[in-house]
């Protein structure tokens, strides 16, 4: 079964490419059969894997499969490897079966749109460049899925290129995630030059023998992937992308925002921890900027009207909770965080398509209200969501992948009661913010009047995601709750699990109660907000110190604002100013000299037959009299 590796990424690559040469040509029924046919197939191949790599676990729990030697150059022959162990699978398994989930959905969602098989070639692509990031072997392969990722987000979230506005989304996300990529790869270049190999178990190995704790190389290193991960995983401070990126469809926001692109950073910086072990500086950094993007972005999904916008700040919160744990060393949290995020924010995005979709495209919340009855499976779907994103006690898988988190903060060696304070401030938060887009959506007075009963193909993904938010915690009981780590003892051959400094199983069940506590207490903060009282918050917003600060986490904060004024106006004025410089000169005075060449020899092409036999006759003249001469 491990031999079929190679299959996972292809496929959906296949699927692009035949829906790229005829996808035009097709019914949408056959482009609906290839572009959700290739990644169900994918996912097929994916489960067999992880069957074969159950039943008969390759020796020493890794698989490395090398198709081909991709580059040679010197002692440097980079291959197309695919590098398999239990990190690796999970991946796999979230990325390729909520693509294909979310592939279903789609089928329903863009039935009417035009551009259908462009539409699923590029979510094939998509999926595909995913695939091969994180079962690449080495660093150079990881990239060129990193880079077919950043991509396909621009093709993506451009779908609707007619309106200017979603150009300016795709284009913004395309270039904020470049300064990133471009940390990245001086990274890559740092890594090759010291340690003579882009081979990802060969650079963990050379650094661990070469570089000392705390060494400059190493915090250089670990800085440089750092500055790659946060552009993807829309962090502090590259997270201003992520927002606008809702310009696309809303299978399209599922897919990002779930699944594959924001994940690609939290991968990096799991899949190369060693470095960051050599580099505790870093690491406590990544624990800050995880706690500090999930604090800010709670505040500004708390005052979003549209429910897009909403979910876009909480995934920019929660891929923070997932740095927090990545920081304090509590790198299979992460994973499970990432894991179960995958399943409540893709049902959020789904559930709201929906509604959006029977409101006719709209998505303000202030428009909405008592759709329960008029979309009740999107109503139960999105209450799951909701409760599971919020962290609802011991039955939501939400509960216990952030309450691994928070106890990680609190216990591990890298850990602080300040990171575990801005957890558990961002868990109150995000209860808080999670229920207040279910009571304005659903509750409270009907203002918007709708009714739309999706098909099969909307339903089914919703009712399977719907079930996977609710069981997908069980597979991590924490010591109080049964002692069974079944998810961080499967990574643990790849991901060590971290040391704990304070407390017990005393201390993690008192925690555990006051974790809970908070998701109660904010759901019952939004019930007297936005239902009990839904005047106490006013639209768009009050007035006053209260309004500006609405008005300023709405804002993001004011990092748009801030770039604007502080790089692009200065680039585009400097770049305005200096268009007509030397160079420039240059160039146009060629171009007038080739427009003038052009004007005298077009002055020979009058379609007159006598002038072109007297030419001729000149031309031979001259020949004749040159070979005469000479």
């Amino acid at each position: 079964m491990l031999s079929l590796v190679w299959l996972i990424p292809i496929l959906p690559f296949l699927g692009f490419v035949l829906l790229a040469i005829v996808g035009p040509r097709l019914s949408r029924a056959w482009i609906a059969w290839i572009g959700v046919g290739s990644v169900g197939l994918s996912t097929l191949v994916a489960v067999l894997v992880a069957i074969g790599f159950a039943i008969a676990p390759p020796q020493l729990q890794t698989f490395r499969q090398t198709l081909w030697t991709w580059i040679r150059v010197g002692d440097f022959s980079p291959g197309i490897d695919f590098y398999l162990d239990s990190l690796a699978l999970v991946m796999v398994l979230v990325v390729a079966g909520v693509s294909f989930v979310i592939h279903v959905y789609s089928i329903g969602y863009m039935r009417d749109e035009e551009g259908y098989s462009r539409f699923f070639a590029y979510m094939n692509l998509f999926v595909g460049s995913m695939l091969t990031l994180v079962l690449a072997g080495n660093l150079l392969l990881l990239y060129l899925g990193w880079e077919g990722v950043g991509l396909c987000s621009y093709l993506l979230i451009g779908f609707w290129y007619r309106d200017p506005a979603n150009g300016r989304a795709a284009r913004k996300a395309f270039i904020v995630t470049r300064l990133g990529d471009t940390a990245m790869i001086i990274g890559l270049f740092l890594l090759f030059t010291n340690l003579r190999t882009l081979d990802i178990q060969g650079v963990l190995q050379q650094a661990t023998q070469h570089w000392t704790v705390s060494s400059g190389i190493a915090v250089v290193a670990a800085a440089l992937l750092l500055g790659g991960a946060l552009g993807k995983s829309a962090q502090l401070p590259l997270q201003v992308w992520l927002p606008d990126a809702m310009a696309g469809p809303t299978p399209v926001s599922a897919l990002i925002h779930a699944a594959t692109m924001v994940t690609a950073g939290v991968y990096l910086i799991a899949r190369t921890h060693v470095l960051f072990t050599l580099a505790p500086a870093i690491q406590l950094v990544v624990a800050i900027i995880g706690a500090a993007t999930l604090l800010l972005a709670g505040f500004s999904a708390l005052v979003q009207w549209d429910i897009k916008r909403a979910l876009a700040y909480s995934t920019i919160s929660q891929i923070g909770y997932m740095f927090l744990a990545l920081g304090v060393g509590a790198w299979g949290a992460a994973i499970f965080h990432l894991m179960t995020h995958a399943f409540f924010k893709a049902l959020l995005f789904m559930a709201a398509g929906v509604v959006i979709l029977g409101l006719h495209h709209e998505q303000d919340m202030s428009r909405m209200g008592g759709l329960r009855r008029e979309f009740p499976l999107a109503f139960w779907t999105f209450l799951i969501g909701s409760a599971s994103l919020a962290a609802l006690p011991l039955v939501t898988a939400g509960f216990y992948s952030k309450d691994l988190i928070l106890w990680a903060a609190w216990s591990s060696p890298q850990g602080s009661v300040w990171l575990w304070l801005a957890g558990a401030v961002g868990a109150l938060l995000t209860a808080l913010y999670a229920f207040r887009m279910v009571f304005l959506t659903f509750f409270g007075a009907e203002r918007e009047v709708g009714h739309w009963e999706p098909g099969a193909s909307m339903r089914i993904p919703l009712v399977v995601l719907a079930a996977l938010s609710i069981v997908g915690g069980f597979v991590e009981l924490p010591a109080p709750w049964g002692n069974l780590p079944l998810f961080t003892r499967f990574l643990g051959a790849v991901l060590p699990v971290p040391a704990e400094a304070r407390g017990g199983p005393g201390a993690e069940l008192a925690l555990q109660i006051v974790t809970a506590a908070i998701s109660i207490v904010g759901i019952y903060l939004a019930y007297l907000f936005y239902l009990r009282r839904p005047r106490a918050v006013e639209y768009p917003s009050p007035s006053g110190i209260t309004g500006a600060l609405n008005r300023f986490w709405m804002a993001g904060w004011g990092f748009d604002w801030l770039y604007d004024r502080a790089l692009i106006g200065p680039y585009t004025w400097l770049a305005h100013a200096d268009r007509n410089d030397v160079i420039d000169l240059l160039y146009q005075g060629l171009s007038r000299l080739l427009a003038l060449g052009y004007q005298g020899l077009r002055q020979t092409q009058n379609g007159q037959v006598r002038s072109y036999a007297l030419g001729i006759g000149i031309g031979a003249v001259i020949i004749v009299v040159v070979v005469a001469l000479s």
